[in-house]
C-alpha cells in the first residue's frame, strides 16, 4: 500500500459526554480526498504519544484518524497518576465513553472531505470499548479489536461503571470485525479469544480472527519490550486489508450507501 507523505495533525475539542468538552487528536492526510474515516480508541495508559503515533500512521496512509481522550476527566497529571484516577473512580462509565466515541464518530461524518466511511480500532481496554460500540455506536462501518481483555468477564465483575458485560452484547454487533491476538497473552488468554469467535459465530457475526505465536499484550507497542516486529508487521498487514475491504483505501474508495 503506499503511505501519503504529507498530513497535517492538531489537538481539538470536540462535545462528548453531558456535553463536556474534551480533547482529541487528529490527523488528515494532505489533499482534497474524500478520506475514509478512523477512531483510534487508546489502550489504558491512556492518551499518549503512543496513541497519537497511530494516528498519524493511519493519516500516513490516507485516512482521517481521530483519538479522543477518554481519560479527559482525570484532570491534570502523568499518564500513571491520571490512569490511577480513573481506576480508583472504577473505570470510565461505559455510557460516558460511548458518547464520547459517538461524538468523535460524528466528527469524522461531519468533515467536508469524508468518503461517509467509518472504522474503528482500539487497544487492550480499547479492545474491549470496540467490542462494545461494534454494538453500540451508529454510523460505523467496520471494527478492529486488538486484543480486548475483559470482554470475556467471570461472574461477579459487573459494576456500577460496566453495568453489562460487553460479551453479552454480541447479538447486536452490527459491522465486521476483525481481532488480533497474541497467543502467550492472558487478558485476553487463548481460550477467551475461543469464546468470543464462538459466540459471534453463533450469532452470525462477520469476523475475522488472526492469532500469533511467541506474542503477547501489546505486541504492536515498539517502544515497549512487549513488542515483536515480525509479528506487529503481519498484523498490521491484516488490519490494511480488512479496511480497504470494509471501508476502502486511503483517498480512493468513494463513499457508497450504508
Amino acid at each position: 500500500m503506499t503511505a501519503y507523505v504529507g498530513q497535517s495533525s492538531k489537538t481539538i475539542q470536540i462535545q462528548g459526554h453531558n456535553g463536556d468538552m474534551i480533547d482529541a487528536y487528529v490527523a488528515t492526510p494532505d489533499g482534497d480526498g474524500p478520506f475514509p474515516g478512523v477512531l483510534v480508541i487508546h489502550h489504558m495508559p491512556g492518551w499518549d504519544e503512543w496513541s497519537t503515533e497511530v494516528v498519524r500512521r493511519f493519516a500516513g496512509h490516507g485516512y482521517q484518524a481521530i483519538c479522543p481522550n477518554i481519560h479527559h476527566r482525570g484532570g491534570e497529571g502523568t499518564f500513571e497518576e491520571v490512569v490511577a484516577k480513573v481506576r480508583g473512580a472504577g473505570g470510565t462509565p461505559d455510557v460516558q465513553v460511548i458518547a464520547d466515541l459517538q461524538a468523535s464518530v460524528d466528527w469524522l461524518n461531519a468533515a467536508a472531505n469524508t468518503t461517509g466511511k467509518v472504522g474503528i480500532i482500539g487497544f487492550c481496554s480499547g479492545g474491549r470499548i470496540v467490542y462494545m460500540g461494534s454494538a453500540k455506536l451508529n454510523n460505523i462501518d467496520a471494527a478492529v479489536n486488538c486484543w480486548g481483555g475483559n470482554v470475556v468477564v467471570p461472574p461477579g465483575s459487573i459494576s456500577d461503571a460496566q453495568p453489562q458485560a460487553v460479551f453479552d452484547m454480541t447479538p447486536d454487533i452490527k459491522v465486521p470485525m476483525l481481532g488480533i491476538f497474541g497467543n502467550d497473552d492472558k487478558n485476553p488468554a487463548p481460550e477467551h479469544v475461543d469464546a468470543m469467535d464462538a459466540e459471534l459465530t453463533k450469532h452470525c457475526k462477520e469476523h475475522e480472527f488472526h492469532r500469533y505465536d511467541g506474542a503477547g499484550h501489546g505486541f504492536f507497542g515498539w517502544e515497549r519490550n512487549g513488542y515483536r516486529q515480525e509479528q506487529a508487521g503481519a498484523a498490521w498487514g491484516e488490519v490494511w486489508t480488512f479496511y480497504a475491504k470494509h471501508i476502502g483505501v486511503g483517498n480512493t474508495a468513494a463513499a457508497g450507501p450504508r
